[in-house]
């Protein structure tokens, strides 16, 4: 056994659970009880980190507002979950495809066929963060639940060499990409009920910081009022619904008079609450968020 591998084998992903040890003698009820049990844990773990996550969120809200982009960076489970994501984004919250970005071992086609051995290729990593042209106004988070992922350092070090700002996912305490990241974001998740399957706890975990980030940074850069998603692409039928809605919550319109707004407006429920709320056309709105940086409340507040 080399090093490395022992190195591996002491990750505390990678341990026995001694409260599944039986696992395959349980009927389905208790199998599935034990597995809720475990995934209950999680939300305490990343708890425990918040700090750094805010941290995190704030570098991210300061480089949108400079332009920069916010690209996550993976391989296996840990790329699908940044690339799921970043990909949910736009619709969510009216953000062009290249504002948030996901980069995955083995390329978007791993996405949904395993590229076996991408991961441990610390030069495709950095190749792909250098293909996109990461710059000082950028933050890469390198997601990784063992915290050593040889793609994800390459892509670390490219993005810090380029002056980006970095940040690392991992499920294990003193990470190598932790330490390799100027935010090491570490959610102690411990041995998974199916041993090394670091899709269960581990990918939960990394879920829901990848929610904290995006959602958290989105609302600290004027795309959310209140707690409505404002700039909700609606591109279909449940989504125009949806941004009906929004306007009319955020206004206390009428469900037919925020539907007319909303027509006016060109269907940006944004603009057609600053119409509302403002009493305004829908050239004076955008005029007046454009001055806010995209802000509702700061808008409205120039109007009092």
């Amino acid at each position: 056994m080399t090093d490395d591998i022992q190195t591996i084998a002491a990750l505390g992903t990678e341990g026995r659970n001694p409260r599944s040890v039986d696992l395959d003698t349980l009927d389905t009820a208790s199998l599935l009880a034990l597995m809720n049990d475990e995934d209950a844990t999680v939300a305490g773990a990343v708890r425990a980190v918040l700090p750094q996550i805010a941290e995190a969120v704030e570098r991210i809200a300061t480089a949108r507002r400079r332009g920069g982009r916010l690209v996550y960076l993976g391989a296996g489970t840990s790329g699908r979950l940044g690339l799921l994501d970043a990909v949910e984004c736009p619709p969510t919250f009216g953000t062009d495809p290249s504002e948030v970005l996901g980069l995955m071992a083995g390329g978007r086609d791993a996405f949904v066929v395993a590229v076996e051995g991408a991961e441990d290729d610390p030069e495709r990593g950095a190749a792909d963060v250098a293909g996109i042209d990461v710059g000082a106004d950028d933050v890469v988070v390198g997601l990784a639940a063992s915290g050593r992922t040889p793609y994800v350092l390459g892509g670390l070090a490219e993005a810090r060499t380029r002056g980006a700002a970095t940040v690392a996912v991992a499920c294990n305490v003193g990470s190598r990409v932790g330490a390799a990241a100027d935010v090491a974001i570490e959610v102690a998740t411990g041995p998974e009920v199916l041993t090394g399957s670091t899709r269960l706890k581990a990918g939960t975990a990394q879920k829901l910081v990848c929610n904290m980030l995006s959602t958290a940074s989105m609302v600290r850069t004027g795309k959310v009022y209140g707690n409505l998603m404002v700039d909700v692409r609606p591109t279909n039928a449940k989504l125009v619904d949806r941004a009906q809605r929004i306007v009319a919550e955020a206004t206390g319109a009428e469900p037919a008079i925020a539907a007319d707004a909303l027509a006016a407006a060109g269907t940006h429920a944004k603009v057609a609450v600053v119409m509302l709320l403002a009493d305004c056309d829908p050239e004076r709105a955008r005029a007046l968020l454009d001055a806010s940086g995209g802000d509702v409340r700061t808008a409205l507040a120039t109007t009092a």
